[in-house]
């Protein structure tokens, strides 16, 4: 970036305006000070006329040949494209110099993901998964108390990304080709393995179940897996497309209290439909009949739950994707932490490929 001055906003190219570019990452890019989407690229003539009515000023590129041959122009490249090209798209990206941010999974193994950990050190680049559940609302709630204390010791931690989706809708997503990496274990697996594991530390030991449920799916799309960490904590972590009554978001139970949350962070659901980030103060808030509760509740033999009034209502802190690509920012401009690296990526796929293991050979795999 020799010769830009940091009032120079920095250009970052997208790779990819599907679901994952056009809802996540191109309006948070465009929301966050000091970026400013460049080029956007995307075969699809549709997607391509999408991005240029929402964003005027962006260039549009087809292949992403195009935008390595213009990379001296560009100072950040964002990978939005489907899973099975990360790995091929962030090695071209950092041999061209270029600091790169990925959406998750980074990769389709372990040992990829930290290759690439090791060519972004070698070329002294920044290279940061998109894992932007640790800015969900419930997760930033959980972490404050944690942090103070207000749980104890967690004993476990049960999270659940739970839908009801009856019918496979297919794409690459849903493919049964293990070349397209797709299937819940690694879709909304990698989320809450990144977040048990921000949380609570390495793990030990995976168990996993998965299953194909609907008809016509070609992969997994129930899976349930455990995860007990080095310290002892216990992580019960559920991924379903066929859950006709939705379970809490997280339950937490620790030595002194539990935290009990329902309902999914309204982030998403504003970015789809069309809401950005910084038009208005209640960004990322939600209603009071949201929020959690904390608490024991109840006599020892007994007890309560949040459905009886159990435990104190917990106020929910807003939820803050914006905060990711404002920390990538900082790490460009100012040498500040690399908000999610490619060596905690790894360690999450060590746990989904465990699980994977796991589930098809009937086993607990230790890591």
């Amino acid at each position: 970036m020799t010769g830009r001055t940091t009032r120079t906003p920095l250009r970052v190219g997208l790779v990819g305006y599907g679901l994952a570019g056009s809802v996540f990452h191109a309006p948070l890019i465009a929301a966050t000070e000091g970026l400013a989407l460049d080029t956007v690229v995307t075969s699809n003539p549709e997607r391509q006329q999408q991005a240029r009515a929402e964003f005027p000023d962006v260039r549009v590129a087809a292949t992403p040949d195009e935008l390595f041959d213009r990379a001296g122009d560009l100072d950040l490249i964002a990978i939005a494209s489907p899973n099975k090209t990360h790995v091929a798209l962030a090695t071209t990206a950092l041999k061209a110099g270029l600091p790169v941010v990925v959406d998750k999974p980074i990769a389709g193994t372990a040992a990829e993901a930290r290759e690439l950990a090791a060519l972004a050190e070698q070329h002294g680049l920044l290279l940061s998964v998109f894992q932007n559940r640790r800015w969900d609302n419930d997760f930033l709630t959980l972490r404050k108390l944690l942090a103070e204390g207000e749980l104890g010791d967690v004993w476990r931690f049960e999270s659940r990304f739970e839908r009801w989706r009856p019918q496979p809708k297919g794409g690459w997503r849903e493919s049964g080709d293990p070349a397209e990496i797709g299937g819940l274990l690694y879709d909304l697996g990698s989320h809450v393995v990144d977040q048990a594991l921000t949380l609570f530390g390495p793990a030990a030991s995976v168990y996993a179940e998965s299953d194909i449920r609907r008809p016509g799916a070609e992969t997994d799309d129930d899976t349930f897996f455990a995860i007990t960490h080095t310290n002892g904590v216990r992580s019960h972590l559920y991924v379903s497309a066929t859950t006709a009554q939705l379970g809490p978001r997280f339950r937490v139970l620790g030595s002194k209290a539990g935290y009990v949350k329902y309902g999914l962070d309204p982030q998403e659901a504003d970015l789809r439909e069309g809401k950005r980030p910084g038009t208005a103060d209640s960004w990322g808030q939600e209603p009071e009949s949201l929020y959690g509760r904390v608490g024991a509740g109840g006599p020892p033999a007994g007890g309560e739950s949040p459905l009886t009034g159990g435990g104190r209502l917990e106020p929910t802190l807003p939820g803050d994707y914006p905060a990711y690509y404002a920390a990538v920012a900082a790490a460009l401009r100012d040498g500040a932490p690399n908000p999610v690296t490619a060596l905690e990526a790894a360690a999450a796929l060590d746990v989904l490929e465990a699980a994977r293991r796991s589930a098809r050979d009937g086993v607990t795999v230790t890591l």
